[in-house]
């Protein structure tokens, strides 16, 4: 406690003691009507006041001197705690001190140190650079001794034969070419030949066989799906109570249920198969079950859709197994089994992808080739197709980044996904199979819905586009309007015009023309020279 406010405590005790002798004094004071006796009392009183009073003068003397006594000891405490704090904080100061000591030691250290290996290093290379001019100086003196030796060969040559050099070497030249122009050009002539004749019976050779030998029933799907129902009270209760059956059903399935006035069926409709397959397997349920509910309906179609999931698995296997290849990952098997409902020109993906495969298959045989590998890549070509709307890219480039994805390491099955449609440099002999096999599965008669009308004039229109340009002088549609060709004239154009014209196509085709798919532009400018030696 602070030493003054002990004092000021003393002096109200003192106070407190004198103002109480002062009131006993006052009330026994005597007055001139009381008796002696009581006068006698009075004193009495006032003497025992008086001692009362300096009882608690001393009481409070001695308070003061204990609350003084207590003050001090805590001043002592506070003051030693305070000590102690600062001999901490100065003790942590001193040894961050002493830390950074050590640092900028070892830092001085570590620079003399570097100081020293760079002066090492400088006086090596010193070294090194006096010995590299030694060198330069001996391979100069041997350089023009050299050359000193060939100019005295070169002139006794010269006197030898009565010829100059350049007179020399333009004989030897010459010489050489007409010999080797003769013979170069009559081995390419012969090559070409036997290379053609060979190439095109063979090649027509194997596709016929190849064809003839395979033959398969095509599929076909429909955007929309009919689920028959037993009366047309059932389309009641496939509405529900302001229409919540129905609409349920469609949030759950991801569909359109078309309930209208046509007798005996409800009309399932949906661009993804897999949707509208499950959502018509489901509703047969709920009609059969008789209990068509939100909560029955929730059932129902989460029941249903683990079901489409092992019949997409299953699918895929059989589609495996009908391949007669080896099982890949079976998240490449799920993805086969999803082309079952994906359709292209209404002709089914999958189905199209075993043709392709058993035609890889009879061409690789022929050609005596692995006809395991190429049926495994006629399999797989398309399997980007199950999720090109997932992923950005066409099916090609998806089909493959899928592939590598889920285990496939052999690079001929890779790159005939990859390059089958043109897409990269076909350097794979089971690509071009694979291409081949793909054109013959899509063009024969029948495999795809599209009239030969409706076929030539969207050719037309797609090469019309391309000849609106100026700059174009042909143009040709391909692979079966999958890509075009187009021809620019090299004199009006230059390489930096031929990007220009090549977007410029492409952007006219997208907002003129509708197609599925994509479609491949490719400008092609040059300039050709043409002799012919007789």
């Amino acid at each position: 406690m602070d030493p003054l406010l002990a004092g000021g405590l003393v002096a109200a005790a003192a106070l407190l003691g004198i103002g109480g002798t002062y009131l006993l004094v006052r009330r026994s004071a005597p007055s001139s009507a009381v008796p002696a006796r009581d006068v006698l009392q009075d004193a009495e009183a006032l003497r025992r006041a008086e001692l009362r009073g300096n009882e608690l003068i001393e009481q409070s003397r001695r308070d003061a001197e204990q609350i003084i006594r207590e003050a001090e000891l805590k001043g002592r405490d506070d003051a030693f705690r305070r000590r102690e704090e600062l001999t901490r904080e100065l003790e942590i100061a001193r040894a961050e001190l002493r830390e950074q000591e050590r640092r900028i030691e070892k830092r001085e250290d570590a620079a003399e140190q570097k100081h020293k290996e760079l002066a090492r290093k400088e006086k090596h290379l010193d070294g090194l650079k006096e010995k590299l001019a030694d060198r330069k100086e001996l391979l100069e003196k041997k350089t023009k001794q050299l050359e000193d030796l060939i100019e005295q060969e070169t002139r006794k040559l010269h006197e030898i034969t009565g010829l100059s050099r350049e007179t020399a070497e333009k004989m030897l030249l010459e010489r050489l070419e007409r010999e080797l122009a003769e013979e170069v050009a009559g081995k390419i002539r012969q090559h070409e030949e036997r290379v053609k004749q060979d190439a095109e019976s063979r090649a027509r050779e194997i596709v016929t066989v190849a064809i003839q030998r395979y033959a398969a029933v095509q599929t076909a799907g429909a955007t929309v799906s009919t689920v028959d129902i037993p009366s047309d009270d059932m389309k009641g209760r496939i509405i529900g109570r302001e229409g919540r059956n129905i609409r349920t059903f469609e949030k759950l399935t991801g569909v359109d249920v078309i309930v209208d006035d046509t007798p005996g069926v409800v009309i399932v409709s949906a661009f993804d198969n897999v949707r509208r397959e499950t959502a018509r397997l489901a509703l047969t349920k709920l009609i059969q079950d008789g209990r068509i509910h939100p909560s029955r309906i929730e059932e129902v179609v989460a029941e249903t859709q683990a079901e489409m999931e092992k019949h997409i698995m299953e699918l895929g296997k059989q589609a495996v197994l009908d391949a007669d290849v080896t099982m890949p990952h079976e998240k490449l098997v799920y993805l086969l089994g999803r082309l079952r409902f994906r359709t292209s020109y209404s002709q089914n993906v999958l189905a199209h992808s075993v043709e392709v495969a058993h035609l890889c298959g009879l061409m690789a045989g022929e050609l005596g080739l692995s006809t395991q590998l190429a049926r495994r890549c006629g399999l797989l070509h398309d399997v980007g197709k199950a999720a090109d709307h997932e992923m950005e890219g066409g099916h090609p480039k998806v089909g493959a980044e899928l592939a590598r994805r889920y285990g496939e390491t052999s690079k001929e099955v890779l790159h005939a996904i990859l390059g089958h449609h043109d897409d990269v440099t076909i350097d794979n002999i089971y690509t071009v199979l694979v291409a081949a096999a793909d054109a013959i599965s899509a063009s024969r008669p029948g495999a795809r819905r599209e009239t030969l009308e409706k076929y030539v004039k969207r050719l037309a229109d797609l090469e019309a586009v391309a000849c609106g340009f100026p700059e174009v002088e042909h143009a040709y549609a391909i692979q079966a309007g999958r890509e075009l060709r187009v021809i620019a004239n090299a004199h009006r154009t230059s390489d930096a015009d031929a990007v220009r014209i090549c977007r410029d196509i492409a952007r006219a085709i997208e907002q003129q023309l509708d197609y599925p798919g994509e479609i491949k532009v490719t400008v092609i400018r040059e300039s050709r020279a043409t002799d012919v030696a007789k």
